[in-house]
């Protein structure tokens, strides 16, 4: 396991946020959303938690086989993706990611938001106060980003925002930009496979930085286009959204559904209760397949000859002898 805690700061107050968020939650999956590819809208309803009170929950599959690594794609299926499953009552959100085809996986945020500039070193003894952890600030004006992912339009030391008047963000910002605020994510993952397990919560961390860093810089560069938005229209721009976005990825082959099928006993059931459920198939994965015609390799003679009994006895090695009377312990 490996606990990271990162605090990312915006030139905006978390009210304003709450609407910013979500616009930036939707108009971003659907930008990195493809035929075959990107984030598919599951399910997304109100949610009433007896202890944090009412959210919105969302449940999410993300089809990333091409953006894995090589040497991750080389062990799983083609059709591959990842379940997000999320709780939001702002400032207060909860986000899991679990796979089915890896159980020893899951990535689990914890998210708050306060109007500081990332000064509130308790704001998880609640949840993480004795555990250790590395405590990560991201500047979305001067941290660099992976050069795929960089419009100048997006850059805040470049970008100017007409409606608040905020933006062209220099070093330093944080110290003495008003409105500040910041969000305070605590990063779980966890891969329990011996071997493999630094390597690859390493990777996931790295993943998690910069998709933080580019979606907090989206979120301020498109402040002119959802400033001036209500819930109800930030809400109704998230499902028009969603929507396209589905059609966008394509059809997949059905999921079997909980629901309609019996329930396994537990003895069976190999993946845990929260993990979700993917394509099965009785076929081995193809990268898991022998080739059929592949010819068989011939390390050893097709026949075995043994050696004639009857001429044993004029075979001269050692221990052997032609005497048919049983052997005797020596004697002392």
């Amino acid at each position: 396991m490996l606990l990271k805690e990162y605090r990312i700061c915006m030139p905006l107050t978390v009210d304003e946020y709450k609407i910013g968020q979500l616009y930036m939650i939707s108009k971003h999956s659907h930008e990195q959303s493809d035929r075959g590819e990107g984030v598919e809208v599951v399910q997304n309803e109100p949610f009433e938690d007896p202890h944090h009170g009412n959210g919105q929950f969302t449940e999410k599959r993300v089809y990333l086989n091409s953006k894995l690594p090589s040497w991750a794609r080389a062990v799983v299926p083609k059709i591959f993706y990842v379940t997000e499953k999320a709780w939001n009552y702002y400032p207060y959100t909860i986000t899991e990611y679990t796979c089915s085809f890896l159980p020893k996986f899951s990535i689990h945020i914890e998210t708050k938001y306060e109007d500081n500039k990332g000064s509130n070193d308790s704001i998880f003894d609640n949840e993480a106060k004795d555990l250790e952890r590395e405590v990560c600030f991201i500047d979305i004006a001067c941290d660099e980003i992976p050069e795929r992912y960089y419009k100048e339009s997006e850059d805040p030391k470049h970008f100017k925002s007409e409606k608040t008047g905020r933006g062209q963000l220099r070093e330093g910002w944080r110290d003495s930009h008003q409105p500040i605020m910041c969000s305070y994510k605590l990063v779980t993952v966890k891969f329990e496979v011996w071997g493999l397990q630094t390597r690859v919560e390493q990777f996931v961390h790295k993943v998690v930085r910069d998709i933080l860093l580019i979606g907090h810089r989206q979120a301020f560069a498109w402040v002119d286009e959802w400033y001036d938005m209500t819930m109800d229209e930030v809400r109704e721009f998230e499902r028009a959204t969603q929507e396209a976005t589905n059609k966008k990825i394509g059809v997949f082959p059905p999921a079997i559904s909980i629901s309609s099928i019996p329930l396994l006993p537990s003895s069976v059931r190999s993946a845990p209760a929260s993990a979700p459920s993917t394509p099965l198939s009785t076929d081995a994965p193809e990268f898991l397949s022998v080739p059929r015609d592949r010819p068989r390799k011939k390390s050893a003679p097709e026949t075995l000859t043994l050696p004639d009994l009857e001429k044993k006895a004029t075979l001269n090695l050692p221990g052997v002898h032609s005497s048919d009377k049983p052997c005797r312990p020596k004697s002392e």
